[in-house]
């Protein structure tokens, strides 16, 4: 298995800004793809950004501009930079990582972090 360990989430002030960080462990893996992912109170859990192994990112529209995918494949840790933070980006952030196990690239699964809460509020 492997497990998504996160930290950053807290209390930001709407204009604020936020650092994310999701880092991988485990024995015998490769990541393929991370990203994070976010989810409010009767809301579908919905993309907010990802990042393949080769350093492609994909944002969903609501966040362009303003946030910022980044990982270290060294540390295995992915980062969510969060500017201009929005009342709107309230929500649970997950943490995700498509991975395989080396001996067995031919076959993706998924892990998923705990949550981190963002909370953006005057």
């Amino acid at each position: 298995q492997v497990q998504l360990v996160e930290s950053g989430g807290g209390l930001v002030q709407p204009g604020g800004s936020l650092r994310l960080s999701c880092a991988a462990s485990g024995n015998d893996f490769i990541i393929d793809t991370m990203g994070w992912f976010r989810q409010s109170p009767g809301q579908q859990r919905q993309l907010v950004a990802t990042m393949t192994s080769g350093g492609t990112p994909n944002y969903a529209d609501s966040v362009k501009g303003r946030f910022t995918i980044s990982r270290d494949n060294a540390k295995n840790t992915v980062y969510l930079q969060m500017n201009s933070l929005k009342p709107e980006d309230t929500a649970t952030y997950y943490c995700n990582a498509l991975w395989m196990r080396a001996s067995m690239p031919w076959s993706t699964l998924p892990s998923w972090g705990q949550g981190t809460q963002v909370t953006v509020s005057s």
